[in-house]
């Protein structure tokens, strides 16, 4: 197979003259360095915030309608995708299918690195038909460097399809820009060790996955002021958190809202949902069930207050 180079390096992987001598350098020197470096990332996604707002409003009507949301990406892009993903359940007590992460390469590619699968474009295709993808569905396609062929190939099929298409790139004008609806690109400039862009590139990314996910369930109604109304009480902390909201949500004293928290079964949603109209665990169960899971339309399908 003959390999040839890109005509143009994007900006993930060109040189950074300001780290050119990083293996010399002292330890307290590189960590000083990287720290100066990762203080631009802020700055580079505040410049593409319309943009989030845009990929949000898109991904609220989608999932409105019924629709899910899909990360998809190879390497770092895609671990980054399935983290955000597989938070999402825990934290806003979504189903596990509501949002998504698709990597190159399948489970093993989450732990080992699997790069030949990014460069086949169709594997993309054949990932998100497994997942049943429709054009009701949300794609975020995550490439650092916008030229990855099993996510531009993901993105092209989602869109050929209908669906709405996100990317989120380091790289301005980039082949994945060209094909995504909507495109969010932080620049922030070659990395600290050339090319590897789990570093500057890698937390631009994650911040606006952050954005993308927090700003979607929060505006879905799965969270009730800044406190985690719906997150999944599983182990001894979250119980605790759980007893907190409780008691900041309907001033029950601690006892009382350990008391309904336990006849909740464990469930913040439902505990909350029964303290607040009166009805039993089964009323608030099938309110939680016809409202998708939040809260407050499940109160106020019951006659409570929200």
């Amino acid at each position: 197979m003959k390999f040839e180079l890109p005509d143009a390096l994007p900006i993930t992987e060109q040189e950074n003259s300001r780290t050119s001598n990083l293996s010399s350098l002292s330890v307290a020197e590189i960590v000083r360095l990287m720290n100066e470096e990762d203080a631009l990332i802020s700055a580079a996604v505040a410049k593409v915030l319309p943009q989030v707002e845009k990929a949000v409003a898109g991904i609220v009507k989608k999932l409105r309608g019924d629709g899910r949301l899909f990360y998809i990406g190879t390497g770092t892009s895609g671990r980054l995708g399935i983290l955000d993903a597989s938070e999402c359940p825990p934290t806003f007590g979504v189903s596990l299918d509501l949002v998504q992460g698709v990597i190159a390469g399948g489970y093993e590619a989450c732990y080992r690195a699997v790069e030949a699968s990014e460069d086949d474009a169709q594997a993309a295709q054949r990932d998100l038909e497994t997942r049943g993808f429709v054009k009701d569905d949300v794609l975020v396609g995550i490439a650092a460097s916008g030229r990855t062929p099993y996510t531009i190939g993901a993105v092209t099929y989602a869109g050929s399809l209908g669906a709405f298409t996100v990317a989120v790139t380091c790289a301005p004008d980039s082949p994945i820009t060209r094909v995504a609806e909507v495109s969010i690109v932080p620049v922030v400039g070659p990395e600290v060790v050339t090319g590897s862009t789990r570093l500057k590139a890698g937390t631009a990314q994650k911040m606006v996955l952050n954005m993308l996910s927090t700003a979607t369930l929060v505006k879905l109604g799965y969270v009730s002021g800044n406190r985690m109304s719906n997150l999944q009480a599983r182990n001894s902390k979250l119980r605790a958190r759980a007893v907190r909201i409780l008691m900041a949500e309907t001033d029950l004293n601690e006892n009382a809202a350990a008391a309904a928290l336990v006849a909740g079964s464990s469930d913040i949603r439902i505990a909350l949902v029964m303290t607040k109209t009166g009805c039993n665990a089964e009323a608030a169960k099938k309110a939680l069930a016809e409202s998708s899971g939040i809260v407050h339309q499940a109160i106020n399908e019951l006659g409570g207050p929200t």
